[in-house]
């Protein structure tokens, strides 16, 4: 390959990085500006409402924090960020408290159980990832995610016996580690063995899978 070729080649990869994060970046912005007028417009008519304000926060704030957040997974801060700032206004709407007062996150995360925008991301995808593995996900889904058990040369291995999946090999740190079939593995394989077996329910991974989280924003934070 000679270095015009070389140049075009690295020219076209230059140009899908910009695109990724520019489409990555400009969802981030105009889903946070959108849902960000829902906690201002729910805080005006609070004292008109009869229903209670957290089942309002939970159908018009919170599932939509919760739709196609995966595809902000190993993205930077600021972008995640943006999506935190619409939940703290929706905690801060359900708690009566204000977008300054000191003590937000041990609201956000001992009051309202809730948690953070990462944490989110995390879950849904090791919940997609359970649901992979029981198939009761799409196939495309199913096939993205294989045990390293399930590969005749690699069933000696340590991580066969501890339920790990494959991760497949990616040329770009940018944006090849941000597809599903590698975020997703590596969430996978960075849980605990007990989330890990095969015989967790559905019920049984998401309540736990949830515990453990909350459990690590403490060890992270008591750490502090």
């Amino acid at each position: 390959m000679n270095s015009r070729n070389v140049l075009f080649v690295e020219m076209k990869w230059l140009w899908l990085r910009l695109i990724f994060f520019a489409s990555v970046l400009s969802h981030a912005g105009y889903s946070s500006v959108q849902l960000y007028n829902h906690p201002i417009q729910l805080r005006r008519v609070r004292r008109s409402l009869d229903t209670d304000i957290k089942t309002l926060v939970h159908a018009f704030v919170m599932s939509r924090v919760d739709y196609c957040n995966a595809i902000f997974a190993r993205s930077p801060r600021y972008i995640t960020d943006k999506l935190q700032c619409v939940l703290n206004a929706a905690a801060n709407l359900v708690t009566g408290t204000h977008k300054f007062d000191h003590g937000l996150s041990h609201l956000l995360h001992e009051e309202l159980h809730w948690l953070g925008v990462p944490e989110r991301i995390h879950y849904k995808l090791g919940v997609t990832v359970h649901r992979c593995l029981q198939y009761k996900a799409p196939v495309y889904l199913v096939d993205c995610c294989t045990p390293v058990s399930d590969i005749l040369s690699r069933r000696h291995l340590w991580s066969a016996t501890r339920h790990h999946l494959t991760v497949p090999r990616y040329r770009l740190s940018t944006f090849g580690r941000k597809t599903f079939s590698v975020t997703s593995q590596m969430v996978w394989n960075s849980l605990q063995d007990s989330l890990r077996k095969p015989a967790l329910t559905s019920n049984s991974f998401r309540q736990s899978l949830k515990t453990n989280l909350f459990r690590r924003y403490h060890s992270a934070h008591t750490a502090q």
